[in-house]
């Protein structure tokens, strides 16, 4: 039996490896793959790739191929959700902000540097022809660190997915002044090299085995129902999530795809410069 640990944060995008583990798939190919959540998002699981411990993490696409440049030992598979992640912009409830251009000198809730909520400011800041060198952050960790400060007054707004975020803006804890899609797909698969030396066709069944879950996701029985009570979650919204949401059931990710998302990021200041694309994608389908 092989070991191998996958983390990804605990939202509606990896309920497919949810399914896949619940049934046991990986053990019937001699593959023992145990998840582990990390709420405090990318940068979180990007520490974690780097220390070892976690094998593959289920990542936003600009918070990896920014680490990857910055030195992270890891190969992007594959792309895992291809459709753009929604990231929704909110302010405290009793913020006096009332629209994205308000936010232009406020102080932003970040996960952590390098992880999306981090990037996605800059993206957006980017946006508004704000001047990048001069936005503030405020490190807080997870979505709860992130109520937190913006309830105590700490940080003024905070990024987060918009459907995930839903309940808090419904429940009256956060505004939403905006939203933002990423210009990119969202969720890529990632491993860290040395897994990918030691055990390439585990990896490569347990890609095989999780493209065949999400190739059909949207068609299982109920599946909105099923959504909206685990994560607490309006039937209406996870809805319209799925309608929007495509998974990406094994295309490998091409050097093109790298250096489009790079020659953005680089215009955005997220990527000093561009680097050769080869670098971050390992085909697992040759």
């Amino acid at each position: 039996m092989t070991d191998l640990k996958i983390g990804g944060v605990p939202e509606h995008f990896n309920y497919p490896w949810y399914i896949t583990l619940k049934n046991k798939e990986y053990n019937k190919h001699h593959i023992n793959l145990r998840w582990q959540d990390y709420p405090g998002g990318t940068g979180q699981m990007c520490k974690a790739l780097r220390n070892g411990s976690v094998d593959i993490a289920i990542v936003l696409t600009e918070g990896i191929i920014k680490d990857i440049a910055d030195g992270n030992p890891s190969k992007i598979v594959q792309t895992f959700v291809k459709t753009p992640l929604i990231w929704g912009i909110h302010v405290g409830a009793k913020s006096s902000f009332k629209k994205i251009e308000d936010l232009e000198n406020a102080t932003i809730a970040i996960s952590r540097f390098g992880s999306g909520s981090h990037l996605m400011a800059i993206v957006n800041a980017y946006n508004q022809g704000w001047d990048v060198s001069k936005l503030k952050f405020k490190v807080i960790g997870n979505l709860q660190g992130g109520i937190d400060a913006l309830t105590n007054g700490e940080a003024d707004y905070f990024m987060w997915e918009h459907f995930t975020t839903k309940p808090l803006v419904d429940n009256g804890i956060f505004k939403r002044v905006g939203n933002i899609p990423t210009p990119w797909p969202c969720f890529v698969v990632a491993v860290r090299n040395e897994v990918l030396e030691n055990n390439f066709e585990e990896v490569k069944k347990v890609l095989d085995i999780i493209n065949e879950e999400t190739k059909d996701f949207k068609e299982i029985d109920a599946i909105d129902k099923t959504l909206a009570k685990r994560y607490e979650q309006q039937l209406e919204d996870i809805q319209k999530w799925l309608k929007i949401t495509e998974w990406n059931a094994g295309k490998p990710m091409t050097k093109n795809l790298i250096t489009r998302i790079q020659n953005k990021m680089v215009k955005f200041n997220v990527l000093e410069k561009r680097k050769n694309s080869e670098e971050f994608i390992k085909n697992m389908y040759i």
